[in-house]
């Protein structure tokens, strides 16, 4: 998608510089269309530097997403298994009754 966006803004500085050369006509001067040139390469070289930047941004968020994303995995398998032995390991409610009866037996 990077590569699409440098690809579009490529396009648009090589749109802008038949633009000039229109506006400009003929009676400008060839040192300063190659001033005006090296200007918008100079422009194009800063809006590549920019998106190398965005890249590697970018990935570097991508990673930390999928890192939250392991965690996260890893912490809800946690709560489920413990949510399973709270529900295991409930001790069964007994009556008044039977517990006399345990109480008997034990004596």
């Amino acid at each position: 998608e990077l590569e699409n966006q440098l690809a579009a803004k490529s396009k648009i500085l090589d749109e802008l510089k038949q633009n000039v050369a229109l506006k400009d006509g003929p009676e400008q001067t060839p040192g300063a269309a190659s001033l005006r040139t090296a200007e918008l390469c100079k422009m194009r070289d800063c809006v590549s530097s920019q998106i190398g930047q965005l890249r590697t941004s970018m990935q570097a968020i991508v990673q930390h997403w999928k890192q939250y994303d392991e965690a996260y995995g890893e912490v809800s398998l946690m709560i489920t298994r413990y949510l399973y032995c709270i529900d295991q390991c409930k001790p069964s409610v007994l009556s008044l009754e039977a517990l006399k009866n345990q109480v008997k037996t034990l004596q």
